[in-house]
């Protein structure tokens, strides 16, 4: 069996003290916090006296008002509950995604499936080459490892979807593999170019 080779001082074989850069080496900045370090799943430090008592003093109500849009120019989120966000959950994720009219995200895939609630709109997805439609009241499922895209199919109105989905937990178990086929538009579409996502949302 070969020897492992030697570690600079102050590091671990195998441990880079650089997080670099997310979803599969991307070539490009898209948006800052898939270039970021970020908390997936926090430590579970101290006493089971003090875990409790932090956990029963989170808030149970939170408000998307207090949370900003990020990304553009066609797709923006807002994040409400994961644990980088909040303390109050540990296996979940939830976050609001909008879509300008007529736009478009990323096309990409991961291990952990995820529910989509459409708040407002009308849409479409492509998973793994077929398409899926959805309105306002409906609820979209994306399935495990499926790549897949998010398109808004009106040419008038926002599309704007509550997300769901267990991936922190995904995650501690390993099952962290995720791909970006391809990146979220650059460029807003033709006569959108001063759109920005809801400001009641």
């Amino acid at each position: 069996m070969a020897d492992k080779p030697d570690a600079p001082a102050g590091m671990e074989v195998g441990v880079s003290s650089d997080p670099g850069p997310g979803h599969n080496q991307p070539k490009e900045v898209v948006w800052e916090r898939w270039q970021r370090k970020r908390t997936f799943v926090r430590a579970l430090e101290g006493t089971y006296g003090e875990l409790q008592e932090k956990l029963w003093n989170q808030p149970r109500v939170y408000s998307h008002l207090d949370m900003e849009w990020h990304g553009g120019p066609q797709l923006f989120d807002k994040t409400i509950i994961n644990p980088q966000k909040t303390d109050v959950a540990q296996s979940v994720e939830t976050h609001i995604s909008c879509i300008a009219p007529g736009g478009t995200g990323q096309r990409h895939g991961h291990m952990n499936s995820a529910i989509f609630y459409c708040m407002r709109g009308q849409g479409y997805d492509i998973h793994d080459g077929i398409r899926y439609d959805y309105e306002a009241g409906d609820i979209m499922v994306v399935e495990n490892g499926c790549v897949h895209q998010h398109f808004n199919a009106s040419e008038t109105e926002d599309l704007v979807m509550l997300v769901m989905k267990a991936k922190p937990l995904f995650l501690f178990m390993h099952m962290l593999f995720q791909k970006m086929a391809k990146y979220p538009p650059k460029e807003a579409r033709p006569g959108w170019e001063d759109w920005t996502p809801p400001t009641d949302i």
